[in-house]
């Protein structure tokens, strides 16, 4: 029992001092990510989070999908989900919970967090204070949790504001912008004008079920009335449910960050009112027995300061896919932009532009040109509005954000601020550090050097040459265009053979194209087009393309659309080879090509894009002469993922025993093993909602053995699901060589391994 009399003296609340290397304020995606890379280098790391969860707008208490350059798979980015603990995260979530349910993505970010040792978690805990030791430094920041009402004060040479509004930056005074620049500021010709607005809004959102029983609703008082208000009431499905209402937006003509209660207060009525008109109006039928499952109530934050950094990204960086020297990340989210009255708007809930392909991300849009020791990630990070746009989404922030930790291991280790890694090229080391964790920063592959496999003797049991994608699949009629993505040779000519079936004689347009950049995946180049007359029926039809490509890069053979002809499908699938159409995906505004207005700066072309699967197969043809680029040599040559060819050492699926041979002229010392496998980085793995068809990704090796040549078995893995597997020995092995043996992931897929990294 306590008692404690009464004092004359004001109390005051427990406080505890805390002292770190480093401190991460917000836990979403992208502090998460900044702390948990941190953390596993030794950098001992608080994660401050306001909220009782972890997740930010990925959470449960808002549940909006994660996404990055993938984007819903609906634009020309292919194999572009992000790497490193991002995608770790993305991969387990698939895994555990292939349905969405956003509480078990709850527990994935909680567990990958609570199982780091260097990370001290301080959930419910806002920041509300910090204290400088001078004008350019952090010296530390306040907080306090509500829930146990205790005061932290936490002390670090080292900062990151992940907190989205920006709190700890704010504090310490560094520059900001809210709003969007002019047009004649950066030169940004999709810069909105004041009717537009300049503020993206909040959103909320609801989930609703149906029960075996009819049940009523009465709308509470402050409920919106008058539907009419909402000008796309009339695309309101009784069948819509959580992120599909993302339009649900509201106060982008007020202050993002102080008025946010009163945001919430509307987007509650516009909730509230919506389904009493789904479920009252009588303009649905079927209603009876649905009822709320869940409301929304923190709203979703889009937009609100954005801090000046060493560099701006503007516009032109990304549609014009600017290279940087000092690139750590990539982006390919559209330039998406939305109405600052939100859904009281009679324009569309957005208008999204796209690149022609994935872009670079400076290191130097993370680090505050103001605050010395001070890191940005997230939203908050140095970006014109417009660029912004792009720049904003989840898993593009969650992404940049494994820079910054990875980039205050190497501060603490370096004993260096953020900006002087810029200097002495340490930035090399920051790509390289980041690239062995799977970053696969465009054009930067793993530096050979840091890698013993680049020092032996490498051999397989087999490495697929591609003559033939199996004709064992159904039929495809041609509705619209379609073309099978492979990574073709420099000034080769190929020759293909197809199974095609007719309803009646007719004419078939077949295409050699590329993109004019090599490593996009838009293939606005017809380099080669033929046409072929087809008979009614099942025939073989074959063609060769007299052109040829002068680099080797990802080819289309293009099948226009005609709705007469089917072709054969395939059941095989292979890493680094699909299947893309001339498609639509109304969730990223593609209606099979982009078509700007003129004088906005953005580029008018065609979207080739996958199916989902299980739809999504490959189509069935022979090849001559066979593509060799699945090779063993691939085996090290520091990248992860399909990027310019395949990148991948592929096994010959008639191989029953597949394995790989890695030796050295010497015995070598060896502590740490990595395989990169593959998990279909081209699949988008929205965290909710959407739903998956696998909970492991066809491609994945799950089994396989490693060990020395003198047949010591070193790790053996049944069940693997995940893209890098890091195997960490207790004492060091001697040895001449190992011996990699994995299994086939089915008999429709061959195995694969990307890059072996040995150190």
């Amino acid at each position: 029992m306590i008692i404690e009399n009464f004092k004359k003296e004001k109390r005051s609340n427990r406080t505890v001092n805390i002292i770190a290397d480093f401190v991460v304020i917000g836990g979403g995606l992208s502090g998460v990510c900044a702390a948990i890379t941190a953390a596993r280098k030794g950098v001992k790391t608080i994660l401050v989070q306001d909220r009782p969860v972890l997740g930010g707008n990925a959470s449960s208490e808002v549940r909006l999908w994660a996404l990055g350059a993938t984007s819903h798979m609906g634009n020309n980015n292919r194999w572009s989900r992000e790497g490193g603990i991002i995608d770790e995260i993305m991969v387990e979530n698939v895994y555990r919970n292939k349905e969405g349910n956003p509480i078990i993505f709850d527990t994935v970010l909680l567990e990958k967090v609570s199982n780091e040792k260097n990370i001290t978690l301080l959930l419910n805990t806002a920041v509300f204070s910090i204290e400088k030791t001078d004008a350019k430094n952090i010296k530390s920041i306040q907080a306090f949790n509500s829930q146990n009402s205790t005061n932290y004060t936490i002390s670090a040479p080292l900062f990151c504001d992940a907190s989205g509004d920006g709190i700890v930056a704010f504090q310490a005074g560094a520059s900001f912008r809210i709003g969007a620049e002019s047009k004649e500021e950066f030169g940004e010709l999709f810069a909105p004008d004041k009717s537009y607005g300049q503020l993206l809004g909040h959103s909320m959102f609801f989930y609703t079920k149906e029960v075996d029983h009819p049940v009523k609703y009465v709308a509470p008082s402050y409920a919106l009335k008058d539907i009419t208000q909402i000008p796309r009431h009339k695309i309101i499905r009784k069948d819509m449910t959580g992120c599909n209402f993302w339009w649900f937006e509201y106060g982008g003509r007020l202050d993002t960050i102080h008025e946010t209660e009163e945001i919430k207060w509307e987007l509650s009525k516009v909730i509230f009112g919506v389904w009493d008109y789904i479920k009252n109006s009588g303009e649905f039928e079927g209603v009876e027995n649905l009822t709320l499952e869940w409301v929304g109530n923190v709203p979703g934050k889009r937009e609100s300061r954005r801090f000046e950094g060493l560099y701006m990204m503007k516009q032109q960086d990304i549609l014009e896919q600017q290279s940087f020297d000092d690139a750590i990340a990539y982006g390919g989210w559209a330039l998406d932009l939305h109405p600052a009255d939100g859904i009281y708007s009679e324009l569309s809930g957005c208008t999204q532009w796209h690149s022609k392909g994935v872009y670079d991300i400076p290191y130097r849009s993370f680090v505050s040109k103001d605050i010395d020791n001070l890191f940005l990630a997230g939203r908050i990070i140095s970006s014109s509005h417009v660029a912004f746009g792009s720049t904003r989404v989840m898993v593009t922030c969650g992404f940049g954000a494994q820079a910054v930790g990875m980039a205050a291991s190497i501060c603490k280790e370096d004993n260096l601020l953020p900006a002087q890694i810029l200097e002495n090229g340490k930035i090399r080391k920051l790509q390289n550090e980041l690239n062995c964790t799977g970053q696969s920063i465009l054009n930067v592959p793993i530096d050979s050097a840091s890698n013993l496999v680049n020092q032996a003797n490498i051999s397989a049991s087999s490495s697929v040459k591609l003559s033939e994608i199996t004709a064992n699949g159904n039929w495809l009629k041609l509705d619209v265009s379609a073309a099978q993505l492979l990574p073709l040779k420099a000034n080769q000519k190929y020759g293909f053979k197809v199974e095609i079936k007719a309803v009646e004689s007719t004419q078939l347009e077949v295409q050699l194209r590329r993109s004019e950049i090599a490593s996009n995946y838009t293939p606005e180049i017809i380099l080669e087009s033929q046409t072929i007359t087809v008979d009614k029926g099942i025939q073989t039809v074959a063609f060769t393309f007299n052109a040829s490509v002068e680099e080797d890069l990802y080819g289309f053979i293009t099948f226009m659309a005609n709705k007469k002809v089917s072709i054969r499908e395939s059941k095989t699938l292979m890493s680094g080879v699909m299947t893309v159409f001339n498609g639509v995906n109304e969730k990223v505004s593609n209606d099979g090509s982009q078509r700007p207005p003129k004088g906005i700066g953005v580029d008018e072309f065609e979207f080739w894009i996958p199916n989902r699967r299980p739809q999504g197969k490959n189509i069935a043809m022979e090849i001559s002469p066979a593509i060799e680029a699945f090779e063993v040599k691939n085996i090290g040559n520091g990248y992860t993922r399909p990027w310019l060819s395949a990148n991948a050492w592929v096994a010959d699926l008639a191989d029953d025993k597949p394995s790989l041979r890695i030796e050295w002229d010497e015995v070598k010392s060896i502590s740490e093993i990595k395989l990169f496998f593959d998990t279909d980085f081209d699949h988008a793995m929205e965290t909710v909602q959407f739903g998956h068809p696998e909970d492991v990704m066809p491609f994945c090796v799950q089994d396989y053995t490693i060990s020395t040549l003198e047949e010591e078995v070193i790790k053996k893995v049944s069940g693997n699901y995940q893209t890098i597997n890091s195997i960490k020995l207790d004492t060091e092995v001697k040895t001449q060589g190992l011996v990699i043996e994995v299994q086939h992931p089915s008999d429709n897929v061959p195995a694969a391994i990307f890059e072996v990294l040995i150190g």
